[in-house]
């Protein structure tokens, strides 16, 4: 018996279905299929529906459904992971503010306001004078806000940045005299930390607390000797006398070093004053509290820097009578955390991209 398929219409059919499945497997050989499909078409056109090439087209149809299906199946499951990311970032957008662009999730009862000051107070820090203004503009803004707790805990910063709370915060208090600011010191409360804290009507600390530091310091290094050792020359060139001002890689003038320090005893002396107006009769010895010290909690009060010591829990529950506290911190939503890190990382490639076709090159 011959092993030809051909001879044999069953095992013709079975070869035939063979030759199909291996086809409709691989995308490749997508040509060879269309192929095979069309001879199969012309042949059937002329024979009747029951003959082995009609067999054939249904076997061919039925496979490529199965595919279409599958393919259709996956299409249907990324499109929907994709919409499933879209209202994840949504849902934290709304979460991390609310739609109004109002307090988030601002409480109905009577309450405390609190607002942290971490860190160094400067222009970009979490404790800039602009995230620490939107709150309590926030805070005094709210009729269920009882008082206001400014929860410090600042070694200083800016003083441009703290000059800035401070003239908001005894702004916003001459216009709602009816609302108290606290100042708590928890862990330290010096240099521009305390000049934010003396616009507060009270003060309070814990007994083991830094507070103090009122004075201004200007910092840096001299190179001169190390540049000199490693035979380097220092080569500068300005329009002015003094645009080299402290330029650490040159020899310390005693002139501008003279001039420097009074712009920072002219600087010490606005702090003077701020504190002067915020404290008052309470500084108990005025020369020795402007030196420049740190003091504990306990030293600070009997010098009159603070008026008594408690935690911000104490404040709210003794002194305002509320014991109930909501953080109005200003704080960046994740959906705006998201796109400042896309923004970084749009400009990093773009950088690199501009710098590669764009600068000059050597060949």
């Amino acid at each position: 018996m011959s092993n030809n398929p051909w001879d044999d219409p069953e095992k013709k059919d079975m070869s035939d279905a063979d030759e199909v499945s291996h086809e409709s497997m691989d995308a490749g050989d997508q040509p060879k299929l269309d192929a095979k499909v069309d001879k199969a078409l012309k042949s059937a056109s002329s024979t009747s529906p029951n003959s082995k090439e009609w067999r054939l087209i249904e076997k061919v149809v039925s496979t490529l459904n199965v595919e279409q299906r599958r393919s259709r199946r996956w299409g249907i499951f990324f499109k929907s992971l994709t919409f499933i990311y879209l209202f994840a970032l949504l849902g934290i957008f709304l979460m991390g503010r609310d739609i109004t662009g109002s307090k988030e999730s601002v409480d109905r009862q009577p309450h405390v306001a609190i607002i942290e000051v971490r860190g160094a107070i400067m222009d970009g820090a979490d404790s800039s004078a602009d995230n620490v203004i939107t709150a309590l503009r926030k805070a005094f803004a709210s009729k269920q806000a009882e008082a206001i707790i400014l929860r410090i805990n600042s070694p200083g910063g800016s003083p441009v940045q703290a000059g800035y709370i401070n003239d908001e915060i005894n702004r916003l208090k001459a216009l709602n005299p009816d609302k108290k600011v606290y100042a708590v010191i928890t862990d330290i409360g010096a240099s521009g930390g305390y000049y934010l804290a003396v616009a507060a009507d009270e003060i309070y600390a814990d007994k083991a607390s830094l507070v103090g530091s009122i004075g201004v310091t200007a910092s840096g290094f001299g190179f001169v000797d190390l540049i000199d050792k490693l035979g380097i020359e220092r080569r500068v060139m300005t329009s002015g006398d003094n645009k080299a001002f402290l330029d650490p890689f040159s020899p310390q003038n005693q002139e501008e070093t003279e001039f420097w320090k009074t712009v920072l005893e002219t600087t010490h002396q606005q702090f003077i004053q701020v504190v002067k107006e915020g404290r008052g009769d309470r500084l108990l010895n005025h020369d020795e509290v402007f030196t420049g010290l740190v003091w504990s909690g306990e030293q600070a009060l009997e010098l009159g820097l603070v008026d008594g010591l408690g935690s911000s829990s104490y404040v709210a529950r003794e002194l305002v009578g509320v014991e109930r506290m909501i953080d109005y911190t200003h704080t960046p939503s994740p959906f705006d955390r998201i796109f400042d890190r896309l923004g970084v990382a749009i400009a990093k490639h773009l950088s690199i991209y501009l710098s590669q076709h764009w600068a000059p090159e050597l060949r």
